[in-house]
């Protein structure tokens, strides 16, 4: 049986918001093949990049909310694991 995932009662949000980004992108794609202006370009990037940001880290507190808590509130191995596993998640959000 699979888990249910965190961000179940908010797919078409996270969907919606990811179709924007995917929108950002094309929209990149067709800067550079127009020649736009180089800071353009990069303004547009840094744009992209926080909606990806902002769609990883409610995401993230989803998972928080539901998988870890549930897990926690089993305790034991299960517990250990889903801790180090968004451990591993946000440091790598921080890296990126």
């Amino acid at each position: 049986m699979e888990t249910p995932v965190g961000y179940a009662g908010e797919k078409d949000e996270v969907l919606k918001r990811l179709r924007r980004v995917e929108g950002q992108v094309r929209g990149l794609q067709r800067m550079v093949e127009e020649d736009a202006y180089c800071i353009d370009v990069l303004t547009q990037v840094s744009a992209a990049t926080k909606a990806l940001q902002a769609v990883a880290l409610s995401l993230l507190e989803d998972h928080l909310g539901h998988c870890v808590a549930h897990a926690v509130a089993e305790g034991g191995a299960v517990a250990d694991e889903k801790v180090k596993e968004a451990s591993a998640a946000i440091a790598r959000l921080v890296r990126s």
